[in-house]
């Protein structure tokens, strides 16, 4: 005897999963609640960071302008990179992740949960860090919303990539070594050194296919115009892609337990 699915079932199946993607959302965002230490790394240091930036060229407040919006991306991005993926790996080493995998919950929803969870920290901690570099260090911009949207999406994309490359440390400690892996070789080839254009080939190349590289075109694009132009949301809308693809590639490649 066959069963036929009707698209009452499929959509019942389908609100099934996001409740259970939210569940496991709110169980992340109770979890960092209780977390004092990461709440405030979260929510604070890139603001902190932000503010030290700021001073140290205080008698040339014009480099704060130019660079400062680069690095309001950049602090938001590195901190939620650090944090996801620490968590991640503490959540496998623990049994949490096998606990949870032994639920109905599927591996794409519990990645969902947890990038909606982490995402949400990401979105608090942008606003805030944006807030006080536009309105208390004077950041000179044109185009405020524009300049948190993308640090925003930075943020989350951070936690993408720590998701992903969660799944290939056996240990916390392997999760940090990830940093000078995945994030200095943005951060040299990014732009915000030397103009990508100027950077010997094979290196303007490599830049080409870093997800930082289109944050920092964003943000310096910013620098230079007022109005948001089609190259920034060719930038938002590669910086987006690179968030959905390191999600779908953490959910398939999540485990269970340390081999």
């Amino acid at each position: 005897m066959t069963t036929t699915t009707t698209p009452h079932t499929h959509q019942a199946r389908r609100s099934v999963g996001i409740g259970r993607t939210l569940a496991c959302a709110r169980r992340v965002l109770e979890q960092l609640s209780h977390d004092h230490r990461s709440v405030a790394l979260i929510v604070l240091m890139p603001s902190v960071l932000l503010l030290v930036f700021r001073y140290v060229y205080d008698s040339t407040p014009m480099i704060f302008d130019r660079i400062g919006p680069q690095m309001l991306g950049l602090f938001p991005f590195i901190i939620m990179f650090l944090v996801t993926s620490v968590t991640m790996v503490r959540e496998r080493t623990s049994g949490t992740l096998e606990r949870l995998l032994t639920t109905p919950l599927r591996r794409g929803e519990l990645i969902g949960g947890y990038a909606l969870g982490f995402g949400v920290a990401a979105l608090v901690q942008s606003l805030v860090s944006s807030a006080v570099a536009i309105w208390l260090l004077g950041l000179d911009v044109q185009i405020p919303w524009a300049i948190g949207l993308f640090a925003i999406v930075d943020a989350v994309l951070g936690t993408a990539l720590g998701l992903m490359m969660s799944a290939f440390a056996t240990n916390e400690f392997q999760a940090v070594q990830f940093m000078p892996l995945i994030v200095l070789p943005q951060v040299l080839l990014c732009g915000l050194l030397l103009p990508r254009d100027q950077m010997p080939r094979v290196l303007e190349l490599i830049s080409d296919v870093l997800p930082l590289s289109y944050a920092t075109d964003a943000f310096t694009e910013l620098n230079n115009t007022d109005t948001f132009n089609g190259t920034m949301t060719r930038d938002l809308i590669v910086l987006v892609g690179f968030v959905v693809v390191s999600i779908a590639l953490a959910s398939l490649t999540l485990r269970r337990r340390m081999p």
